[in-house]
């Protein structure tokens, strides 16, 4: 298993470090986030030994049993899943970055358990640029006034903005909404809220990263290139 996650890690990697220059950009510029839902502690630890130093989870329980089994590695935990209100306590104490930030009401809530952990959360506002029914984020006229809103709280830190684009087996599909995505992110920096920053766009997963770094992407959330498919 070892020996497949390093050489997994190693073409992402690289394809990452290709996708950047073609862009003009620094490689240093993006970083990898490896989804690591339904992926053991053995695989994970494969993976940081490989260079992998930022991990996503999608759900609270098995993030809590993960991140206390490897609390030796030195890595970041982002959280990439639809957060509900009432795990917003877990998820501030456990999480460096939360990318799913979709209502003022889940900001308010971190805000708070946040300043109970002594802690300013940095958040990523998801924002459903396709406007499709079955995914969580907010539209993009309303990321604008999510951002102001949230930007006053005083224990959260928005520091860019993240997307899913609809599946599709051509990932040039993903280009436009990732292209909205960014341009969003710049009429966001324009307007200078005080306290905010789109320093981090989070979008590209295992069919469309390349594309995403292309347009703009500082994470890529890339799992199954990494550790095959899921149970």
């Amino acid at each position: 298993m070892g020996h497949t996650i390093q050489r997994n890690v190693k073409e992402v990697l690289d394809r990452i470090r290709a996708a950047a220059e073609r862009a003009g950009r620094s490689p240093d510029s993006v970083r990898l986030v490896g989804i690591s839902k339904t992926v053991g502690p053995d695989a994970v630890r494969a993976a940081f030994e490989a260079g992998v130093r930022v991990f996503g989870e999608n759900f609270i329980q098995e993030a809590r049993e993960k991140t206390n089994v490897l609390s030796d590695l030195p890595v970041e935990w982002h959280f990439t899943g639809h957060l509900q209100t009432n795990k917003a306590k877990y998820a501030a104490r456990m999480f460096h970055l939360i990318h799913t930030v979709d209502s003022l009401k889940l900001a308010r809530e971190l805000d708070k358990r946040a300043n109970i952990e002594g802690k300013v959360q940095d958040v990523l506002v998801q924002v459903n640029v396709a406007g499709e029914a079955a995914k969580w984020g907010v539209d993009p006229a309303g990321a604008v006034e999510l951002v102001r809103e949230a930007a006053r709280l005083p224990n959260m830190r928005i520091r860019g903005l993240m997307t899913m684009p609809p599946f599709s087996d051509d990932p040039e599909d993903s280009r436009p909404h990732f292209q909205a995505l960014a341009k969003l992110a710049r009429e966001i920096e324009s307007l200078a809220i005080p306290g905010v920053s789109m320093a981090e766009l989070s979008m590209g997963m295992t069919n469309d990263y390349e594309f995403a770094v292309e347009e703009g992407a500082t994470l890529v959330r890339v799992g199954t290139a990494l550790f095959g498919e899921r149970r």
